[in-house]
């Protein structure tokens, strides 16, 4: 697995032919320039997603998401937080259209003692200054596993249990072994930083269980069946299936479900669970659309329900 290259002091996609997220690429989205010439088939009214219910034993690993790409997830030996961000806007001020839509399933006073914390990159929607500085008060002995180039920003807030790395790059702390994996993303935080920190995934190998969180990223079919051979034996994975409208703008850095659906398949995932939607508006899929399209994809694929849930918040589901 190859670690992600640097160019002048930034981070760039090796499966990516241009930067695709300039400020110019943005402006001409929100003019209409990048509308896809075919609509989506939209979710047909009442529609729900046909899996079917599954007991929970919470004494078992067990993982629940609270919102957007923050998961709970318990292997019990580790009780760790994905890109936790539990305030009311993803952005640096309060801005009305990024504000959030649906309260975080669980508040923070309502968290069990955490022991790590996995960040996949450093946009306000995954990586919130408030919720950080609380967890750290909270409980100050959090591993933060973090991508590479972050830790000078975990440093200014007095963070110092912190692991930076690189793809390919692996820790191994109280028997539980965190792998760095390729994602196809971005990063920065103003119109100056770019890219000068990186952007991954991560795998946790934790007493006969194999965690795939896969943070933030488009689809190519490169770097998911890597990861799927590395790993052979991906027991739950975190895959996001929202903001991905339009596709002509959005898919080099964002999953539609019909790519979330070919990442289950690539790393042969035993049960994947989406993220990354009913939270924050960030495109222009109707906010009940990701299900019935998750839905469209795993019919066509001929694959099992009960193997890709679209997963509701606040509701946990064992792995």
């Amino acid at each position: 697995m190859k670690p992600c290259e640097q160019r002048n002091g930034r981070f760039f996609n090796p499966h990516l032919t241009k930067d695709c997220r300039s400020l110019w690429d943005f402006l001409l989205w929100r003019a209409g320039y990048y509308k896809d010439a075919t609509p989506l088939e939209l979710a047909p009214a009442g529609f729900s997603y046909p899996s079917a219910m599954r007991p929970v034993d919470l004494s078992k690993p067990n993982a629940v998401w609270i919102g957007h790409s923050t998961y709970l997830v318990d292997s019990k030996e580790w009780t760790i937080l994905t890109d936790p961000v539990m305030g009311s806007y993803c952005s640096p001020v309060p801005v009305r259209g990024l504000r959030r839509r649906v309260p975080p399933a669980l508040g923070l006073s309502e968290l069990p003692p955490i022991d790590a914390v996995f960040i996949s990159h450093n946009h306000y929607d995954h990586l919130e200054d408030r919720t950080v500085k609380a967890l750290h008060r909270m409980y100050p002995n959090i591993l933060w596993i973090i991508p590479k180039g972050l830790k000078k920003w975990f440093s200014k807030r007095g963070i110092d249990r912190t692991v930076e790395l690189q793809w390919g790059e692996s820790h191994v702390v109280e028997g539980q072994k965190i792998t760095a994996v390729p994602a196809q993303h971005f990063s920065g935080r103003s119109l100056w930083d770019k890219d000068r920190t990186l952007w991954n995934g991560y795998v946790l190998e934790t007493a006969g269980k194999t965690l795939y969180f896969v943070g933030d990223t488009g689809y190519n079919p490169f770097d998911f069946k890597e990861i799927g051979k590395c790993f052979p034996q991906i027991d739950l994975s975190l895959i996001p299936i929202g903001s991905y409208a339009p596709r002509r703008f959005m898919s080099p850095v964002h999953c539609s479900p019909a790519d979330g659906v070919q990442i289950h398949m690539d790393v042969k995932s035993t049960l994947s669970l989406g993220m990354h939607w009913n939270t924050f508006r960030l495109s222009a899929e109707p906010f009940d659309q990701p299900p019935y399209d998750l839905y469209l994809a795993m019919k066509e694929n001929n694959l099992s329900f009960d193997t890709f849930l679209p997963q509701e918040m606040g509701v946990y589901v064992n792995w």
